[in-house]
């Protein structure tokens, strides 16, 4: 569906909410630096022309998405999000919170050893049920285990979205395998990858990650997140910097423009109401 007109749609396609002293999951690998909350972001993207953004649930709160799913509540028409669930979600529980403005299911295994059987009856179930309300799955892996959540979900035929570059193993760049997997993926369509978080890509040039996703799949299989509040990373960045960064990723106006606002607009659903 095309983007209403009117001021240019620009979409930050993954930043986070969160509030210190909200329950953590056990072995949370961090806890929220400071309270990062919906007016603060609003007041953000208002600054830099961000039209729209989609909510990323963080991992350390588990399958807790009470914060996440109030900020929907509180700007309907502008947000959308991202929940991490399990296999105990049913069918009506995706219903409920696709009806919230949600529109996708995260796997952040980052640094995680023990991975989800996406293949098994019970995860398939869930991504079947998620992909008839036309969600897509997000994946954030380090790139050489990238294959391992990439392929059961592509098996499955839904929408996947793949965090930062997909996080190629910085010795390798753009010949990690899981890197040339994702290349692959997105050559044949149906799957996009956010452009954000050069700060988590171990001090590669990423520069060479966007021109390589560039070619393999043009600026519609891209979209651009900041990855607010930058946790871990904070020091030294703000909103307007984060956002200059795609200027030299991607020097060409027109498939920046597309990158921020068309291929969003489409992959997250902003052009259907929650209902």
């Amino acid at each position: 569906m095309v983007a209403a007109a009117g001021p240019p749609i620009r979409i930050d396609s993954h930043a986070h909410v969160m509030r210190r002293g909200q329950k953590l999951i056990p072995g949370a690998r961090h806890a929220p630096e400071r309270d990062a909350l919906l007016p603060e972001m609003l007041g953000l993207f208002d600054r830099h022309g961000i039209t729209h953004g989609v909510l990323t649930a963080p991992s350390i709160f588990g399958t807790d998405n009470s914060l996440l799913l109030a900020a929907l509540a509180a700007a309907p028409e502008r947000l959308r999000g991202t929940v991490i669930v399990d296999p105990s979600f049913d069918r009506p529980a995706l219903e409920a919170m696709n009806r919230a403005g949600v529109v996708g299911i995260r796997f952040n295994m980052l640094k995680r050893p023990d991975l989800p059987d996406l293949a098994s009856a019970a995860w398939r179930r869930v991504i079947e049920d998620a992909g008839a309300l036309d969600w897509h799955m997000e994946i954030y892996i380090e790139g050489p285990r990238l294959t391992k959540l990439l392929a059961p979900v592509m098996a499955i035929g839904v929408k996947v979205v793949v965090d930062h570059f997909g996080s190629p193993d910085p010795a390798l760049g753009v010949n990690c395998g899981g890197f040339r997997a994702l290349l692959d993926a997105v050559g044949k369509g149906r799957t996009w990858v956010k452009l954000s978080a050069p700060y988590r890509q171990g001090g590669a040039d990423v520069r060479h990650y966007a021109q390589a996703l560039l070619g393999a799949g043009g600026p519609q299989r891209l979209v651009w997140a900041s990855d607010w509040p930058w946790t871990q990373n904070a020091e030294g960045l703000n909103y307007g910097k984060v956002l200059g960064w795609l200027d030299a990723w991607v020097p060409d106006a027109g498939q920046r423009a597309a990158i921020l606002g068309q291929t969003a607009w489409d992959v997250f659903g902003f052009g259907r109401r929650p209902s």
